[in-house]
């Protein structure tokens, strides 16, 4: 895949990890493709470690996608863990 299919990935994955677990979160946008794409990231190396299944470079895989919204929730749950819930 290429950046911009990682981007718009990312994107998705974090969009729908937010939808997932709704509450205010800080970043907007930006803040939800940096979720997207670096739970991306580590959603398929957690895919590729612990269920020795290696995400495919496709874009249309249900693999990659499923490793990456996993991935993003597993980041903003960390997120909301360190730093709280809520924007004060």
């Amino acid at each position: 895949m290429g950046v911009i299919a990682w981007l718009v990935l990312g994107l998705l994955a974090g969009a729908t990890a937010k939808a997932i677990l709704p509450g205010r979160d800080p970043g907007g946008l930006v803040g939800t493709t940096v979720i997207g794409v670096a739970g991306a990231f580590l959603g398929g190396w957690l895919s590729s470690q612990f269920l020795d299944r290696p995400v495919q470079r496709e874009f249309f895989d249900a693999a990659t996608w499923g490793s990456a919204i996993v991935g993003a929730l597993v980041l903003l749950i960390g997120y909301r863990v360190l730093f709280g819930n809520s924007r004060s």
